[in-house]
């Protein structure tokens, strides 16, 4: 349904033996027989206070149901089933369900609204959606109820915290479903990400792609059985998805979820929890140093943070090592992949502020000249990457899959590599903003600006950021005789619907937007304005 057998023989060609021909489920059998009365996950809802611990021996019961009441209701091998979650123990439910139905995990971010998932929705044809009956205030079955009509496909939608037939606690009642014969082949993950064509592509995952890029890394960084694995990160994003959901159960360890990054709260669960490790963007590593170093709470079981998403800045390594007493890991990937570059935890705190790391095993990467040729060490040039973690292809947009003949996906990052192989990322032809490690859709923003009836052009474009590593100012040439406030246009882009994470930050009016003699936005000359 989802891809040909020549592009798996494709995959399988780059993959060489590092894809294990397994799936998720067998490291859960083992945990089960080796450890059934061992913590899985421990799960902190951060509105009520409350803490739920569970088992292997009942997450294991609790994903047969959950696939007995869903297969009862017409689910079956291949359906997407779509959750709009917080980091709650029903996600991972709900995913390693799936897995016993052969169905495909669409997991969404939870800031989503009307016109995010409409689209995804609507493309993926879910046939189940799964959302919370309320957070942080927002009323998301009234949301979905709204764009309903609009969705043919969606059979069923199940409310985490809600009450009657539809609430999610009724699935946890169905009889145990027949494990689906399920190939580490098949497709098991969609998850969405924003391009630079202006709407979302549905990034496709097998437990081969996925498996084979975890295996490494927990080698690599010396994570076993006796992890405890914090995860402050969203679970809907691919770092949150495969190294607080996957990477747990895969080891047969602990995974403590925050569904509300607060830096004290981050540190209470660790040092509560005993975490050993933990992983998120550049905002996330910031605020717990900041909150350690003024209140002097230590969190002394950590022994390892890897920062990804962004680049880490060389004086808060410096000072995260010192404040926090753990490795600082930097690490570089894309939901496509995974994480495919890190640091080493042996590695000199130079690698770790002044690269991205080295490519994981299974993985390669090459830096390309300005005329497709590898670049010498050092020079800067277009990334490129072939290994076992590349994705199986954009669902239903085959001619967006940016990969050659011999397997090498261009990444849209430009980059150097040393000697040693260790690269850096110099920036992103692709025209994206890295917010906090979350990619602002720029083409669809500017799109729904230029709508506007008192915008006659418009280009956003990013900014340096201490904390977030960028945020959007967006440049604006008004139409003659209109006017446009910073307050105006964000409330517009919110009537749009739009994420409020999307919405750019800054807002500078303008005679008129730098061009090329074609006519193209040279938005490197906004980029000097805006850090100027």
């Amino acid at each position: 349904m989802f891809v040909t057998e020549n592009v798996l023989a494709a995959r399988r060609s780059a993959a060489g033996h590092y894809w294990p021909n397994a799936t998720l489920l067998r490291h859960l059998a083992r945990a089960v027989a080796a450890t059934p009365d061992k913590t899985a996950i421990v799960a902190n809802r951060s509105e009520s206070g409350d803490t739920k611990r569970v088992s292997y021996r009942e997450l294991d019961a609790m994903t047969s149901a959950v696939a007995g009441a869903l297969a009862a209701r017409g689910v079956g091998k291949g359906d997407v089933v779509s959750f709009q979650l917080p980091n709650w123990w029903e996600f991972t439910v709900l995913h390693l369900a799936c897995l016993k139905l052969g169905a495909v995990s669409n997991p969404l971010m939870i800031i989503f609204r009307e016109r995010e998932l409409a689209f995804m929705l609507g493309l993926a044809e879910s046939k189940v959606l799964v959302v919370p009956a309320s957070f942080r205030g927002f009323d998301y079955p009234a949301m979905v109820a709204g764009i309903r009509d609009r969705l043919p496909k969606l059979a069923h939608v199940f409310v985490a915290g809600g009450a009657g037939p539809d609430a999610f606690d009724q699935l946890l009642a169905g009889a145990p479903a027949k494990l689906a014969d399920l190939s580490a082949d098949d497709v098991i993950q969609l998850l969405y990400t924003s391009g630079t064509t202006g709407e979302p592509k549905g990034v496709m995952h097998t437990s081969n792609t996925m498996l084979s890029n975890l295996g490494p890394f927990a080698e690599r960084l010396h994570l076993g059985a006796d992890a405890i694995i914090h995860m402050p990160s969203p679970m809907a994003h691919q770092l949150g998805f495969m190294y607080g959901l996957v990477l747990p159960v895969m080891l047969g360890a602990t995974a403590v979820l925050q569904d509300v990054f607060v830096a004290a709260e981050m540190a209470r669960q660790i040092t509560g929890e005993g975490a050993t490790f933990t992983m998120g963007a550049t905002p996330f590593l910031n605020d717990l140093t900041e909150f350690v170093a003024s209140s002097g709470k230590a969190t002394p079981s950590l022994k390892i943070f890897v920062s990804a998403g962004a680049p880490i800045p060389r004086a808060l390594v410096t000072k995260a090592r010192a404040t926090l007493g753990a490795a600082i890991i930097s690490a570089w990937g894309m939901s496509e992949n995974g994480a495919v570059t890190t640091t080493r935890p042996e590695d000199p705190e130079e690698a770790t502020t002044t690269t991205d790391g080295a490519a994981l095993p299974g993985m390669e990467v090459r830096v390309l000249d300005a005329n497709g040729s590898v670049a010498p060490a050092s020079e800067e040039g277009q990334l490129q990457v072939r290994g076992c973690s590349n994705f199986i292809g954009y669902l239903r947009r085959p001619e967006l899959d940016p990969k050659d003949s011999d397997g090498w996906f261009d990444t849209g990052d430009l980059a150097r590599m040393d000697a040693a192989g260790y690269i850096r990322i110099a920036g992103r032809s692709k025209d994206i903003i890295i917010r906090g490690g979350e990619n602002i859709p720029v083409v669809e923003v500017e799109g729904l600006l230029f709508r506007h009836p008192a915008v006659a052009a418009v280009a956003i474009v990013g900014y340096p950021d201490e904390r977030l590593g960028e945020r959007a100012c967006a440049f604006i040439v008004p139409r003659e005789g209109q006017v446009l406030s910073f307050e105006a246009m964000a409330a517009y882009l919110a009537d749009q619907k739009m994420a409020k994470q999307y919405i750019p930050e800054r807002l500078e009016i303008v005679a008129d937007l730098p061009r090329t003699p074609s006519g193209k936005i040279q938005k490197f000359k906004l980029r000097e304005t805006a850090r100027a």
